[in-house]
């Protein structure tokens, strides 16, 4: 199965250690059934730095891109409760990104994620595109791989948010693309292969960055937290 939805939330940050507990369990148990309370949230996921690093990707996948500007969504980014007002600013290097999906091949998820932050010509993303789909189509199949997403950054037309404040502010991706596996060796050999990104600027891509493998921490859908 592909995402869940047409559209998505990717994030990545960095956690110090001495506060990795708290957050997780501040993530799982009330930050995930608050998310997924909202209509229009279909599944969230938290994976951690596959080498043990502070580093967290977290990826939520929304019935439509309209949601990350729907009326209950704003209402919980501009009051946030006591307990994200704490964990907020403990989010460290905050890159937030506002998705349509553009292809998704395979399973949605799985225990690793191999991330990358790409950034397209303006002239060659319509290539390039169908470039990253060809290559999903190939490689979602691979033994050790589970799937291949394409994500293209599009913010919606919504003022600054209470969250955002606290944070001081997030960066963004252009474009994202997300391999899952269920083997670290298939991933590797990806990132140092076809998605390295050596290979993808080569491609045309300006710029690309890997941003790391994470492995699986917690995933959940509304009916998983629902009260």
């Amino acid at each position: 199965m592909s995402l869940l939805g047409n559209a998505a939330l990717a994030m990545w940050w960095d956690i110090a250690q001495e506060h990795r507990n708290e957050f997780e369990h501040w993530h799982s148990h009330e930050h995930f059934p608050e998310r997924l309370s909202i209509n229009g949230f279909l599944r969230a996921s938290r994976w951690a730095s596959a080498d043990g690093s502070e580093g967290f990707f977290v990826m939520y996948e929304l019935a439509a891109h309209e949601v990350l500007a729907s009326p209950a969504y704003l209402a919980h980014l501009n009051a946030p409760s006591p307990w994200s007002t704490r964990m907020m600013p403990l989010h460290r290097q905050m890159v937030r990104t506002q998705c349509r999906v553009l292809a998704s091949h395979g399973s949605g998820i799985a225990a690793r994620v191999l991330t990358l932050r790409l950034t397209p010509p303006d002239d060659a993303r319509a290539t390039l595109r169908d470039e990253v789909d060809r290559l999903g189509r190939s490689l979602s199949g691979r033994p050790g791989l589970a799937g291949l997403h394409l994500l293209e950054h599009q913010p919606p037309d919504i003022a600054p948010t209470a969250e955002q404040r606290i944070r001081g502010g997030d960066r963004a991706a252009d474009w994202v693309l997300l391999a899952t596996g269920y083997e670290q060796a298939a991933l590797s050999s990806l990132a140092e292969g076809e998605l390295s990104p050596q290979r993808l600027m080569a491609l045309g891509f300006r710029e690309a960055v890997a941003a790391g493998v994470y492995v699986l921490r917690h995933t959940a859908a509304p009916k998983d937290v629902a009260a």
